[in-house]
């Protein structure tokens, strides 16, 4: 594509701050009270963290990732502030932003920079980039100062939610090796607009030698969610994928629980928290019967709500109408339902024709990764030809009220409301996955960054789920929790069912 005449501007786009800006951290509020509160609730968080505990006292005199510098792109909230300060107990440095413009606990943010024994004057923590509510550019930016280590050229590890963090040093480094970039007219979204401007401004202020060498000094990601695997398998398929990519979505002890129990324990904790209304009674709709899906449900079973799902997979459409869950679709829902919940990983699941066809003050959400399951786009256009009005209730609850429809109050224009403008609800409108679930997934984070770390070169440039030996370990360092007294096998038994007696106790092809 041509290079479109992008000016660069002394500072990034509307953030007013320069795009190479050598900060060691940006977060909303480093005051004393701030911080205390962030390092107690982290404390609290460990207690009820005891994967990552445990990882902390197996490799405290190893350093496994001594050498490593892990640049992560991960909802910056408590659970991930245990996270990352069990990186760098086992020898990491790390850098963070949060993957999502609404996802970052401040407080967390804030005493993670500065440490279990800093101060606000002097930080002893990790550098930070994220607060709540950033812009898209903010959000943007935040990400390059993550990836950009003083006098380094980058990380030699990424620690991934969503991909972004992947996408950017991919798309970046592939611009250089073209020596061409996309135009901005070319974008295909806002979002897009944005990078692409990056990739502008980076080439401005550092030429055509930028992202390649990062690219190339990266050992390996690891990846923590559906749509960030799926943005990899692409990779891996077109043969573009640059580095040793680890699939922690797809360990049963992450899919099967953070995405399950996780949202079972959040969704209606957001829900909740943003309107207050109350649930049990109300008609939901849940898009996708996956595992967040199922989650979803059964947050809105519990609160004794009349669900239903959409599906378009015959197997997940079975597993529902198995439970006695009703199988829809959206356009069947239009009419008579109360609360609507995205959980596909796909787009425009649910549209704006769709919502001027909901009932009055319909609530709209989603709890996938991305903001575009929901046309936020399409209802932007409608307020700028007068049909929408978009009107704040409080951070993260807008009314949006269609000024031409007839089946509001007294005949007039319906309103729909809806929750963190469209993206990722239970981090947007509440505090998202309990610390239990959490470590879990970040215990397999961590054990996935140590074998990058350690054993990359055994690896090619494809996509690798952790092993059956790592995930059971994952689950049986967490049953303390759960006043757990395993079976143990005889040899005889375990030579009948052909395992060991140590385990993995099922063949890779079992379904959990």
């Amino acid at each position: 594509m041509a290079v479109s005449p992008i000016t660069p501007a002394p500072t990034f786009m509307d953030t007013g701050l320069q795009l190479f800006a050598g900060l060691n951290y940006k977060v909303a509020d480093m005051s004393n009270a701030t911080i205390q509160f962030g390092r107690k609730e982290i404390e609290l968080a460990l207690h009820e963290m005891p994967g990552l505990h445990a990882l902390r006292e197996e490799y405290r005199g190893q350093q496994p990732l001594k050498g490593a510098k892990i640049m992560g792109s991960l909802h910056m909230t408590i659970q991930t502030a245990v996270l990352i300060e069990t990186l760098v107990e086992l020898g990491a440095e790390v850098r963070w932003v949060s993957c999502n413009i609404f996802s970052t606990q401040d407080h967390a943010a804030a005493a993670t920079v500065v440490g279990p024994n800093g101060t606000a004057d002097s930080p002893k923590g990790v550098p930070v980039y994220a607060w709540k509510g950033e812009t898209l550019a903010e959000y943007w930016w935040c990400t390059l100062q993550a990836l950009t280590w003083p006098g380094e050229v980058g990380p030699n590890l990424i620690l991934d939610d969503g991909g972004d963090a992947t996408l950017l040093v991919h798309w970046g480094a592939e611009c250089e090796e073209n020596g061409t970039l996309p135009s901005l007219d070319s974008a295909g979204s806002e979002e897009e607009a944005v990078i692409i401007q990056v990739l502008h401004d980076v080439r401005a202020q550092k030429g055509d030698n930028f992202f390649r060498p990062m690219a190339a000094a990266i050992r390996g990601v690891s990846e923590e969610t559906t749509t960030g695997v799926h943005r990899l398998y692409q990779r891996q398929t077109e043969g573009t994928l640059r580095f040793p990519a680890i699939n922690v979505n797809d360990s049963v002890t992450k899919s099967k629980f953070d995405n399950l129990y996780g949202c079972r324990h959040s969704l209606v904790d957001a829900i909740m928290r943003a309107t207050d209304v109350l649930v049990s009674g109300k008609r939901a709709v849940v898009c996708g019967f996956g595992d967040v899906g199922k989650g979803s449900v059964q947050s809105l079973l519990a609160q004794c709500a009349k669900v239903s799902i959409t599906e378009i997979d015959p197997i997940c459409a079975l597993q529902a109408s198995m439970q006695g869950i009703d199988v829809i679709t959206v356009e069947d829902a239009l009419p008579n339902h109360d609360i609507f919940v995205t959980a596909t990983g796909n787009f425009n699941i649910i549209t704006a024709e769709h919502m001027k066809q909901m009932k009055h003050n319909a609530i709209v959400c989603n709890i996938g990764h991305f903001d575009n399951e929901i046309d936020m786009a399409g209802l932007e256009a409608m307020v700028l030809t007068g049909e929408v009005e978009k009107i704040e209730v409080k951070p993260q609850v807008h009314e949006w009220k269609f000024k031409n429809t007839t089946h509001g109050p007294d005949g007039g224009g319906h309103s729909v409301i809806i929750l963190a403008e469209g993206r990722l609800v239970n981090l947007g409108c509440a505090t998202g996955h309990p610390s239990l679930v959490m470590s879990a997934s970040f215990t397999n984070q961590v054990l996935a960054q140590i074998d990058l770390h350690l054993n990359a070169d055994d690896y090619e440039n494809t996509v690798t789920v952790l092993s059956k030996e790592l995930d059971e370990k994952v689950a049986d360092l967490h049953l303390q929790k759960f006043d757990v007294k395993l079976t143990q096998l005889t040899k005889e038994q375990a030579d009948y069912i052909g395992v060991s007696t140590e385990g993995p106790f099922k063949p890779d092809y079992y379904r959990y």
